[in-house]
This record gives C-alpha cells, structure tokens and sequence, in this order.
C-alpha cells in the first residue's frame, strides 16, 4: 500500500497544559506516532509553518501546497494534513484550489487536543484520534481532490464551513458522496507567488439595514485607502439596494485596481440576480460571487491575484 504523508499544522489538536497551548512538534510528533493505526505506512511531517489557525494567512496555505507539492516529486500522493479548526475551511477551499486533482488530500482538526494535560497519554474524551483515524481510513477511498473530514463526515474542501464554534459535529459542506465541479488544473505554487500573496488586501463588509447616505459615506471611506477587493454580502440571494452615487464608487474603486464583489451573507443558496434590486450590478461591472462558500471564494480571489495584476484582468477571468 502507499505511504501517507501526514503532516502536522498545529491547533487545538496538539495542544496540552492549562490554559492550552501547542505543544512543540518536534515534541508532539512521537507521541502523535504512538496513536496512529498500526495497518497503514504513515510518514509523519511538520508543516513549514506552525501556529494558531487564526493567525494563518495566504502564505502560510501556499507554503503548505509547496511543501505538498515537493513531496508528491518524492512519490508521495496521499496526504492527511491535521490543522486548527478557526480556519480549516479556508485552508481547506485554498488548497482545493491549487492543488486541485493532483493528489489524494484530506484535512482534518479537532475541538478537543490529542493528549492529556501533562501531555502523557491520550485524553479520555476527544475527539482528536476519531477525526484523524477517520482522515486515515478514507484517504484511500475518495476521487483525487481535497475534503475536509470532521465528526465522521467527508466534505468537499472548496464547500466547508464552520457552523459551531464549539461542538464537535462542527462543520458543514457538500458530502464528498455528492458531484461538484472541481478544478482540473493545479498551480505550482513559486516564490513569486509566496512575495505576491503576503500584499493581498481583501476586505469583506456583511451588509446591515442601513441608510443610503450611510453607506455611500462608507464606501467613500474605503475609496480613500482601497484593498484588492471588496466583498459585499448583501441579503439573502445577494440583494443590495444602491443609488448612483454608490454606482459611482464602485466603479472609482475598479479605477483605483479595486475589484468589487457582490456575495451573499446567507451560508447556503448562493447568489441569485433574478430579482430587480439587483439591476445595477451591470451597471456597475462589478463581480458576482459563484462561488460554494465563503472560503471558496477567498480561494478563488487569491488565485486571481497570483495570476493577474489588475482589477481588470480579475474580472474578464472571473468565469474560468
């Protein structure tokens, strides 16, 4: 049978003491080894870079592709990669993104750490093992892509989500049983890109029922000191009332390399345009959202921004 690659991202997962905090890998890896199960060929790996999923970024992720990438020269193309809960699903969505079909890769965490306080033996209630073993025990059965596993369940990576801060059946997604559209091509991730990636500037506004005039002031504000893009949800399949002023904007914002987004703030549906409050967007050329979540969408602007320098280019490729 093949070996798996598994590699340790930090988190909750490896975390001892009281109050909890990580546990060095080169620490937590053989006593992660003791756990793991005895039938399979496993190598285990620490990640490039380790720390609290929160603090993760864009680097970070593309580090991690690079390291998968370098791996997969070594033969290596199954890969279980164990990572905080915060931001599992944007790691999840970024790594389906430029790993695409190349490999076979799960991606898992847990609620609660591996280990006991004192970081002796493994806890009496986790759920750490049962996510990572499930992880293991799947990695030979699905289609080349990227899933994330959690609670017994096996999500498509571009489609998970985090619905509970704190129980374990946490995350939510299109079960990997089910069809979707993934993407054929990887991207090999290169030094450019790691230079590129540490400037991206995204800014997401969940729209709330407020006046016009309040949000034309808003908006003008952000003219002042535009990001990359701009990422409006708006309420329930996208809707977003606007005037021509706020029309104006938008399209100051596309003069200043500023690529506005129009996305829903609701977690399930998608966008849908049918509806006349949502006539201007023409108007305006502004992206919509097509993507299968909040953290898809990151993924997919992020490869926008690796490929393609201007706002421009951004949404003449949007559809690809």
């Amino acid at each position: 049978m093949s070996k798996i690659a598994l590699i340790y991202m930090g988190g909750t997962f490896g975390c001892v003491g009281e109050p909890l905090s990580p546990m060095p890998e080169h620490e937590f890896l053989p006593r992660l080894h003791r756990y793991l199960p005895d039938h399979l060929s496993i190598e285990c790996f620490a990640a490039p870079v380790i720390k609290d999923s929160s603090a993760y970024t864009a680097v970070d992720w593309l580090k991690l592709a690079q390291f998968i990438q370098q791996l997969q020269s070594q033969s290596f193309q199954h890969f279980v990669v164990i990572h905080g809960t915060d931001t599992l699903s944007y790691a999840s969505a970024v790594l389906a993104r430029i790993l695409a079909a190349s490999c076979h890769l799960i991606i898992t965490g847990s609620q609660f750490p591996l280990l006991t306080v004192d970081g002796t033996t493994i806890r009496e209630e986790t759920d750490a093992r049962d996510n990572l073993w499930f992880a293991l025990e799947h990695i030979f059965k699905v289609d080349a892509g990227v899933y994330l596993a959690f609670h017994h369940q096996l999500f498509h990576g571009r489609t998970a989500l985090k619905a509970h801060t704190t129980e374990l059946d946490a995350f939510r997604g299109v079960a990997s049983t089910q069809a979707i559209a993934q993407h054929s091509q990887a991207m090999t991730v290169t030094e450019t890109m790691l230079e590129r990636a540490q400037n991206l500037n995204i800014l997401n506004w969940m729209m709330q029922p407020i006046a016009l005039e309040q949000l034309e002031k808003n908006l003008a504000h952000v003219l002042e000191n535009a990001p990359d893009f701009l990422v409006l949800q708006g309420f329930g399949t996208g809707n977003l009332v606007t005037n021509p002023e706020i029309i104006e904007i938008f399209q100051q914002l596309k003069q200043k390399n500023c690529l506005p987004v129009l996305n829903t703030q609701v977690t399930a549906g998608g966008i849908d345009q049918r509806y006349a409050v949502s006539a201007w967007v023409k108007e305006a050329n502004i992206a919509v959202s097509d993507c299968l979540g909040h953290a898809d969408l990151y993924a997919k602007l992020l490869a926008l921004y690796l490929q393609y320098d201007q706002a421009n280019d951004w949404l003449k490729h949007w559809h690809e």
